[in-house]
């Protein structure tokens, strides 16, 4: 048996490998759950089959909705794609199966070489919730007891009774979420706290809307905070419970009223899978905006200025909600881009905008609202790669070789463009946002550029220079998002853990689908796809704290490095075997 596995004769090298023969269902219209047609597993009784790359994909992507379908941009047709070019890491080329030794508490897994496996199986579809751990703490615990006093409880928690707590909270939801979705009036916010500071009873006084929002902003700030620093949970969501005895009352406040209590609801749910459905109620926001008119530059006609800013500020948020979970689920959008002629939001600071005008802001110190109106830019390039690339073409032909190379350059130049104009300097409000570092928008760019090179519904094929830009975009996805885990600014949350996943199994792809030997390739000095997988490895055991799926990829991504290192080990030892 030769170190290296070669493509066997009639096996389609990368630039040949035709993404449009790997999907479920509908053929151009994303992928949809089908019956399991699994092979059993093998004999014995202490012999475990772990799920396929595009299994997991589909278990972590659809925690955010209710329902079972995931289109292109979720990228489980190439997961599936994965699967299938892995097989050239077999000697005789059938498909890998992961299997794990139940006996072995560490998790312990190894390939079963001889038995093909079903990469539609969808045995595994269990609750993220579930797997959401009250867990010790990494970084030092606070528990809802160290807040609220002795013999308080989440039942009859009337305030918390650390004000210094509370304020801390307070500022990181505007440091960090609000900084991502701007929508929340932060002087309305201080107002109700003011008002109740040192008279925790007067806040029952407060209309519905007010309660609601506080404590919202106290779960959020909790919940965000906690999947930076990995602490346990339950804080936020007593926070959480208490908000939504408030919610049917504050939704029946009026539209613009509703539409911040639901999107309230969708930003905790960015951060705690135990909130509501994330893509329902972006839907739910979405369309109750368009029946407002906020997507029509008219309806700001005769507004004062500051209630214009307030109205593009709520409605660009559901935008960029809208584009981060639909993107991530591979589905239409709610908001149609042709459908917007209002301009974004202003880059100036809420207490800045006066109800006639708004002053100039120093270009040498740009305005925290510069930072979400930059990656609103950067949710508009993702519509356009989504919309471009990855629209399903059931009779529209695809178009030439020479105009998709233009299409995929001419995202590419936006999305460099996007990275080399961000804000500069970035607001030092905290040191835990992510968002407010510049690791952060080199790990989006990075992650939208595989995007891009991925193969698809537009581009199904690719070429060599096509692999080897998605095989450094991965590699530099997995080493931005290790570098901000080790600057302890890192959100373990649903949404960077599907990102880091795709991230690996396109690294996984883009090594093992060139046509060069892999011998060869994983030999030469400037390949580091062990050492990046290694690194996604440690990534993934740090998201185990909080998802139990991560130790089950963990295995799969190990096993791989694990076949690698035999590939490459092999020739160097001269041995030329596995």
């Amino acid at each position: 048996m030769t170190a290296e596995a070669p493509l066997p004769p009639g096996e389609p090298l990368a630039e040949e490998i035709d993404f449009n023969d790997f999907q479920v269902g509908d053929a151009l219209g994303g992928d949809t759950v089908v019956a399991n047609n699994a092979e059993p597993c093998l004999p014995g009784p202490t012999i475990a089959q772990l799920p396929t790359f595009s299994e997991e994909l589909k278990n972590l992507s659809l925690e955010a909705t209710a329902e079972r379908h995931l289109g292109w941009t979720s990228g489980l047709s190439f997961a599936k794609l994965t699967q299938t070019v892995l097989r050239r890491l077999t000697p005789d080329k059938a498909d890998l199966i992961f299997r794990s030794n139940q006996e072995n508490t560490g998790g312990a897994s190894f390939f079963n070489l001889t038995s093909p496996s079903d990469i539609f199986n969808d045995s595994i579809f269990q609750s993220l919730s579930e797997s959401i751990s009250i867990h010790p703490l990494l970084f030092g615990d606070l528990f809802l007891e160290n807040i609220t006093g002795p013999g308080s409880s989440g039942q009859n928690l009337v305030w918390p009774s650390d004000e210094a707590h509370v304020q801390r909270l307070v500022d990181f939801y505007f440091a960090h979420s609000h900084t991502l979705y701007p929508f929340v009036n932060r002087s309305e916010v201080i107002q109700t706290l003011n008002r109740t500071r040192g008279n925790p009873q007067r806040l029952g006084e407060q209309p519905p809307l007010e309660i609601f929002r506080v404590w919202m902003v106290l779960a959020i700030g909790s919940t965000s905070l906690s999947s930076v620093s990995l602490t346990e949970e339950s804080e936020s969501r007593t926070y959480y419970s208490k908000a939504l005895q408030y919610s049917e009352l504050a939704l029946g406040n009026g539209d613009m009223s509703a539409l911040e209590v639901i999107m309230l609801q969708v930003s905790y749910s960015f951060f705690n899978q135990l909130g509501p459905n994330t893509w329902f109620l972006v839907g739910i926001a979405a369309r109750l905006a368009l029946g407002m008119g906020l997507h029509t530059s008219s309806t700001y006609d005769n507004l004062p200025v500051d209630v214009q800013e307030t109205y593009k500020r709520v409605f660009f948020s559901i935008y960029m909600m809208d584009r981060v979970v639909s993107v991530a689920l591979g589905r239409p959008f709610a908001l149609h881009d042709d459908d917007i002629d209002v301009t974004p939001f202003a880059a100036a600071d809420e207490e800045t905008i006066k109800p006639t005008s708004i002053p100039p802001t120093n270009p040498l110190h740009p305005p925290l609202m510069s930072v979400p109106l930059h990656i609103l830019s950067l949710r508009r390039i993702a519509s356009k790669i989504s919309h471009t690339l990855y629209r399903a073409r059931k009779t529209t032909p695809l178009p030439t070789e020479s105009e998709r190379r233009e299409i995929i350059h001419s995202l590419h130049e936006e999305l460099v463009t996007w990275r080399r104009t961000m804000p500069f300097p970035l607001p030092d409000i905290h040191p835990s946002v992510p968002h407010l570092n510049t690791i952060w928008y080199d790990f989006n760019y990075y992650t939208h550029l595989a995007m891009i090179y991925r193969p698809s519904p537009m581009s199904p094929t690719l070429d060599l220079e096509g692999i080897k830009i998605l095989q450094m975009a991965a590699s530099m996805s997995v080493r931005q998002a290790f570098s901000m885990h080790q600057q302890q600014r890192f959100a373990y949350n649903w949404l960077n853990f599907l990102a880091l996943f795709t991230a690996t199994i396109s690294l996984i792809y883009a090594i093992t689908a060139q046509p060069e030997g892999l011998a060869v390739m994983l030999g030469k000095k400037e390949t580091r796809a062990i050492e990046d997988l290694e690194l996604a490895l440690q990534l993934f055991g740090t998201f185990g704290v909080k998802f139990s799926a991560a130790d089950r990829i963990g295995g799969m991504v190990g096993e791989v490095c694990r076949r690698y290192r035999a590939i490459r080990d092999g020739v160097e030892g001269g041995s030329g075997e596995w």
